[in-house]
């Protein structure tokens, strides 16, 4: 097969693999690239914002997530093959910051939960529908449960 020289050139470059806001774009894929293909697709599952690149020998991947579990599941995924320590650079961050928890104990209130941690007992709102997973009801809460504390509102 013949190839332009321009081509040819683009090719003995490397290949180099790029995402932005999710998107990514493909090129030939390199060696390292195809044995970490699971961990390259995990990161795209997650709209990694940021790029996986081959070169020099190793697998660079660089960028930010939703969550410090969508990191984690990278992580993960990099992780299942041995040679990863010697064979890959990672630099993955979580954009969102994971949420502040609280353990209820006896006679908390939401109320109190919200003064506490929101800096106003009639912010229990916040705390209540952050829990309605758990929460049918804000005045019916069980010690041991553990609830997420949102982010304290700007005054």
């Amino acid at each position: 097969m013949f190839l332009s020289k321009e081509r040819s050139s683009r090719i003995a470059a490397g290949w180099q693999h790029r995402c932005t806001a999710g998107m990514f774009l493909e090129g030939r894929m390199g060696l390292l690239t195809g044995k970490y293909k699971y961990a390259v697709e995990t990161a795209k599952g997650f709209h990694l914002d940021g790029t996986t690149e081959e070169r020099d020998g190793k697998l660079f991947f660089k960028g930010t997530v939703q969550t410090q579990d969508q990191a984690n599941k990278i992580w993960d995924a990099i992780k299942t093959i041995p040679d990863w320590k010697t064979e890959v650079v990672a630099d993955i961050q979580a954009s969102a910051a994971s949420p502040q928890t609280y353990t209820v104990k006896p006679g908390d209130t939401l109320s109190k939960i919200a003064k506490q941690y929101l800096g106003d007992a009639n912010a229990y709102p916040a705390i209540f529908e952050a829990n309605r997973d758990q929460l049918s009801d804000p005045d019916k809460i069980k010690p041991g449960q553990v609830l997420k504390i949102p982010p304290a509102s700007p005054k």
